[in-house]
């Protein structure tokens, strides 16, 4: 497995992740055993750094990571808050900031948090800039080393950026979501902050595995979000209707080189990004895990491809994208 620097975190994180989402039950339940089955397979590949949040299963993400990183060696964990515990989004303030990072290092059963991120907050907040004081409070007093955020836009990123103590932005970025290549990465690496991809195949669409008319499970966000009716509608098929979602996957099949699967062909793209330090990618399965990493491994498209990728998503797939980006 590759390393790549975060930001001015300074950690060499591997170029796939793991994104701990599904450990509290984001898309659907899952047992104890296979989540530590994953993560099992994490260390084994060496993928060194795990995303979570304390919304993630009201702590149960997080509990089950910290009930295993003492079997973990060279890790290093990313969570969030902003999302968990009820404080979104009036009840986000210098008191409960505090209180959901010391509840974070309980579950996690750590001294101090590698990273903590503002997980997808109210936008004026991120303009107005005092919660990241509030942020820099927490590593003076040593419960974080670093801080970060988790945005669902460009705008949102920039508006983190300009702030000297940012050191890692996570946005959600794949060959459905191009436009933070010029509108946000260029800021981000003049100022030294490591960008974190979420949502690399677009909640499992870049997979190819679905058809028209898939039945999610019903607790599952690709059932109850999938037009955006609980949280940002870019959270879930990038924004997507799922359907035309479908097509345009059928569509990028003829565009893949020989040899190389949808997922592949996905990690890939986001990897050929100097940008971007880490992919964090949710996994049900261990063999899962293992297909991801294997992307570190796979030579950078060619440029005639990325160019026609480019095109791709201009012409046919940003005009249905919904929300923000």
């Amino acid at each position: 497995m590759k390393t790549r620097r975060l930001g001015k975190t300074g950690y060499e994180v591997s170029e796939i992740g793991l994104g701990c989402w599904q450990m509290g039950g984001g898309f659907g339940g899952m047992s104890v055993e296979t989540a530590t089955s994953i993560l099992d397979e994490a260390v084994k590949q060496g993928v060194n750094f795990w995303d979570t949040a304390d919304g993630y299963g009201d702590g149960m993400s997080e509990s089950r990571i910290g009930a295993y990183l003492p079997k973990a060696t060279n890790t290093f964990v990313a969570t969030k808050l902003g999302r968990g515990g009820g404080i979104y989004p009036d009840g986000i303030n210098k008191t409960s900031v505090r209180e959901k990072t010391e509840g974070s290092l309980k579950r996690l059963g750590v001294e101090i948090i590698d990273l903590m991120q503002l997980h997808c907050i109210p936008p004026a907040m991120l303009e107005d800039g005092e919660v990241f004081e509030w942020m820099e409070d927490l590593k003076r007093d040593g419960l974080i080393r670093h801080w970060g955020a988790s945005v669902e836009n460009s705008d949102e990123g920039l508006a983190c950026v300009r702030h000297p103590g940012c050191a890692s932005l996570q946005i959600i970025f794949n060959i459905f979501r191009q436009d933070a290549i010029t509108k946000l990465f260029p800021d981000a690496q003049a100022a030294d902050v490591g960008i974190i991809v979420r949502l690399p195949l677009a909640s499992g669409l870049l997979s190819g595995k679905f058809g028209k008319g898939h039945q999610f499970a019903k607790e599952d966000h690709r059932n109850f979000n999938r037009d955006g009716e609980f949280f940002n509608v870019g959270e879930t098929f990038s924004g997507l209707p799922f359907d035309k979602g479908v097509e345009l996957v059928e569509q990028l099949e003829a565009m893949k080189p020989e040899g190389m699967s949808m997922v592949d062909l996905a990690l890939r793209w986001i990897l050929d990004q100097q940008a971007v330090s880490s992919i964090i990618a949710g996994v049900s399965r261990p063999d899962q895990l293992a297909g991801n990493a294997a992307a570190s491994d796979l030579p950078p498209l060619s440029a005639e491809l990325h160019a026609q990728l480019s095109d791709f998503y201009q012409d046919d797939v940003r005009p249905h994208v919904r929300g923000s980006i």
